[in-house]
């Protein structure tokens, strides 16, 4: 293939690698030292472009010195206007091009000289002007100090003209000849002032002289046209060059005005889309005053027929479950008996989920969707992730990242991991890489960690309450059972905190799991814990792992949340940095991308253990839960970058989680709830048992149904398997206006305080709020037994709609808190109303002189 083409090839794309490869050689310092000390420097670009060919990229000088160009265009036109500075390659350029010395020009007596260097003489301008070749080669310089190949500007045959072109050549700027050429002048000057010149009467002489003056006059006629239409040359160049300029300024203003018009069009767009949500808004006060209307004409008819429709809307329920509990989903002919038990197992944290993600909220899409407030993700930090995210860093791609790696992890990966532990554990002496694991997740790493260690029917220790999804983790492969430690949400012992582990009750369980006939192969360790929050001490683990070498157990330790504490009067210490751990073969410490760096769609676990039999069983394993390569590409620039992790992400995120943690628990003391105040991890455990009409779980299911029937997504304590009901993990690391949004609908839709003794409760807090006021209104208690709405229960629906009252107060709750969020009130005035769109203001005022009536 002939890469010479043509010398200037437009329009081939380049690709952001092509591109990189590119500016990693001009960028080098030989490549501009020779660049600046020539101009002619094809040859440079063609240097770079054959260098490219050798590594797959097909570009020709002409091309690549283009794109440079192209590229000095774009930086020039973001630093003379002041832009944003988000190009992708403008840090590249600007330290290249910032450092590159000015040129200068230099001067004697106040002439600058310009000399023109052809490579044939004779060429016609037009040719030179459209051949779209680089201009002459300008060399400017003053005085003696420039010489000139007069051979070029001479025809070959003028001999005399050959033996004068050794000489200097001086050309003023007004385009005057200097001594050489005027010396035929000056003597003639001296024979008209009557010099001592012989005079010669003869006319042979005379003739002779004539001759010779006739033949100087036009040797200097010649030269001097040579060098007016050289000079002439240059200035057509000089104006082909400004019109290029120019027509490139027109292209981009151009491209600014149409960037402009873009921005425009979005914000019409984005006005209007504000305009319809106010139609909305004001559609939404339309049927308030109107149901308003008409509850005073139907009130007694409702009351009437309320008690007919609460039965018959009991019957079509039952009749409901009756039908599915015959036609409800049995054992598949398909499905081992194991396949059928994993599919039908469902626990009430992925009920919730599946719920969610059918209606999921959005504040435009869908206002009216289910807040999330049970699903532990850190929803504050995308802006800082995106930013980091997007660097060119992030986008390198190599063949062994899209082959087959190491199962437990690229070798690049597992190092970073390995310093990455060392620094924020605090570990006493560095980690090797060759005892990390990395899988798709911490889930996949218990699972594979029960595999390894124990056999099928086996148990592990686990304290109560815990993140109930490990129960599935280790069942649904393994086969392996957990055994509960339950903790008292009572206060006990010195320091008065609920839900307090011991060793004491390890061994209690422990004891129990052996009466039972169960083999006890290692007990589940969490710090900071997941629901409580809580966080131990280095002190209080060594004695957990103290018990659990005497029993010959293994320990896992899950540290997912090590850098989620956002109390710096709290310091967090990992098992890590102890000096020496009691049985280091059968510890096992887990840590993940998904709390600490708010990324848990990333899905990335690592696994830090010093049984090499351990890690090995783990490899064989790693097939079925590997990492894309150029996922773990990015993680590992990610973990190395320590400077953006403790000088940007690490502090803004704690500020941020800080924030939303002091509104949560601000908004639970106002309503009187009580809950565990601990500065770690993405959550509140708060007790709500005084809302419950009795204390069991089913009443506690009953309200978490009626928060997910009000569009609120919680997670209640039997999905964490605790041992009293009435606990919920509320999650607050979200945007502000969700958990406003969230605290409102809980709050007037389900959080009704039962009237009842419920001493006891408020001990097992760490704060003792105010009691909110009792409320007796028993039609909202009863919704609570009613279930989760089904998109396939008609009865369901018929039956909620045949309560208009309770649908009117959840219509005007709703309208009161968008009114409320939004600058509604502000911009829609009647007098705005009635310039923007008069119809509207007519129909406003005919309802409003209805209701007044």
């Amino acid at each position: 293939m002939d890469f010479r083409g043509r010398r200037h090839e437009r329009g081939s794309n380049w690709t952001d690698p092509e591109i990189v490869e590119l500016l990693q050689l001009w960028s080098d310092e030989s490549v501009q030292i020779e660049l600046e000390s020539s101009l002619r420097n094809q040859r440079v670009f063609d240097r770079i472009a054959h260098i490219l060919r050798e590594k797959g990229i097909y570009r020709t000088g002409d091309q690549c010195r283009e794109k440079i160009k192209k590229m000095k265009l774009e930086y020039r036109r973001i630093k003379d206007n002041h832009k944003m500075r988000s190009w992708k390659f403008y840090d590249v350029m600007d330290r290249v091009l910032a450092n590159r010395p000015a040129i200068t020009y230099s001067s004697l007596g106040g002439a600058v000289i310009a000399q023109q260097v052809f490579q044939s003489s004779g060429a016609p301008e037009e040719s030179m002007l459209n051949s779209g070749e680089a201009p002459p080669e300008m060399y400017y310089g003053s005085g003696d100090d420039q010489e000139t190949d007069g051979q070029s500007l001479l025809e070959p045959e003028d001999t005399l003209g050959q033996a004068e072109s050794t000489l200097n050549t001086r050309i003023s700027p007004s385009g005057c000849f200097s001594d050489l050429n005027m010396t035929g002048s000056a003597t003639a000057t001296t024979l008209a002032a009557g010099g001592p010149v012989s005079h010669d009467t003869s006319d042979e002489p005379r003739k002779e002289g004539s001759r010779q003056q006739t033949s100087v006059r036009q040797r200097k006629r010649r030269r001097g046209g040579k060098t007016s239409w050289s000079l002439a040359s240059f200035l057509s160049w000089q104006q082909s060059a400004e019109e290029r300029l120019l027509s490139l300024e027109e292209a981009r203003l151009e491209r600014e005005l149409q960037a402009e018009e873009r921005r425009e069009q979005r914000e019409e767009r984005r006005a209007e889309q504000e305009r319809q949500h106010e139609l909305r808004l004001f559609s939404m006060l339309t049927g308030v005053l109107l149901a308003v209307r008409e509850e005073s004409i139907f009130n007694q008819e409702t009351k009437k027929s309320q008690l007919t429709s609460v039965k018959a809307c009991k019957m079509s329920q039952n009749a409901l479950e009756t039908l599915r509990g015959e036609e409800g989903p049995g054992n598949s002919v398909y499905l081992s008996e194991r396949g059928n038990s994993i599919r039908l197992h469902e626990g009430i944290l992925q009920e919730g989920y599946i719920q969610y993600g059918m209606d999921r909220h959005h504040d435009t899409d869908n206002p009216d969707g289910i807040i999330n407030m049970g699903t532990s993700e850190n929803k504050l930090c995308y802006d800082l992730l995106h930013k980091r995210l997007t660097k060119p860093d992030m986008l390198h791609i190599n063949p062994s990242l899209l082959q087959y790696s190491d199962w437990r992890g690229h070798a690049f990966l597992r190092e970073a991991v390995a310093k990455f532990l060392t620094h924020y554990c605090c570990s006493p002496n560095p980690l090797k890489a060759d005892n990390v694991v990395v899988m798709n997740g911490c889930g996949s790493l218990f699972s594979c960690i029960a595999a390894v260690i124990c056999d099928p029917k086996d148990a592990i220790l686990i304290p109560t309450p815990f993140y109930g999804v490990i129960t599935e983790d280790l069942h649904l492969y393994s086969d392996v059972k957990l055994f509960h430690v339950p903790l008292d949400c009572e206060a006990d012992g010195k320091d008065n905190r609920p839900f307090r582990l011991t060793v004491g009750k390890l061994e209690e369980g422990l004891q129990r799991a052996k009466e039972e006939g169960l083999t006890i192969r290692g007990v589940i360790l969490m710090n900071p814990h997941n629901p409580l929050a809580e966080i131990y001490s280095l002190k209080e683990m060594i004695t957990f792992l103290e018990f659990a070498k005497r029993n010959a157990l293994h320990a896992i330790v899950d540290e997912v949340y090590m850098l989620t504490v956002f109390d710096e009067s709290v310091t967090f210490q990992s098992v890590l940095s102890a000096d020496s751990l009691p049985d280091p073969q059968r510890t096992h410490v887990m840590w993940g991308m998904s709390k600490d760096f708010a990324m848990a769609g990333i899905r990335i676990g690592t696994l830090y253990t010093e049984n090499r039999d351990l890690v090995e069983a783990l490899a064989k394993l790693g097939s079925f839960h590997g990492v894309p390569g150029t996922t773990q590409h990015q993680v590992a620039q990610l973990l190395q970058d320590k400077e953006w992790i403790n000088e940007e992400f690490l502090p803004e995120n704690r500020r941020r989680l800080k924030a939303a943690c002091s509104y949560m628990t601000g908004e639970l003391l106002s309503m009187g709830i009580p809950f565990l105040d601990r500065p770690a991890t993405l959550y509140v455990w708060a007790d709500l048992r005084k809302y419950l009409q009795e204390s069991s779980f089913e009443e506690e299911l009953s309200l978490w149904k009626c928060f997910l029937r009000h569009k609120v997504l919680l997670s209640c304590g039997q999905a964490f398997c605790c041992s009293v009901p009435g606990w919920f993990r509320i999650v607050f690391a979200d945007q502000q206006h969700h958990l406003q949004l969230g605290q409102y609908q809980q709050h007037s839709q389900c959080l009704l305080p039962v009237k009842k003794d419920n001493a006891g409760s408020d001990n097992a807090a760490t704060v003792n709020p105010k009691a909110l006021a009792e409320n007796n209104s028993s039609d909202q208690l009863k919704e609570r037994d009613s279930p989760v709405p089904d998109t396939g229960s008609l009865a369901t629906e018929d039956c909620q709609a045949s309560k208009p009252a309770e649908s009117l107060d959840t219509l005007i709750g709703t309208l009161r808190h968008q009114i409320r969020s939004s600058d509604w009130l502000e911009k829609s005035t009647p007098e705005l109303s009635a310039g923007e769109d008069p119809e509207i203001f007519d129909v406003f005022k005919v309802l409003l002189q209805r209701a007044r009536k």
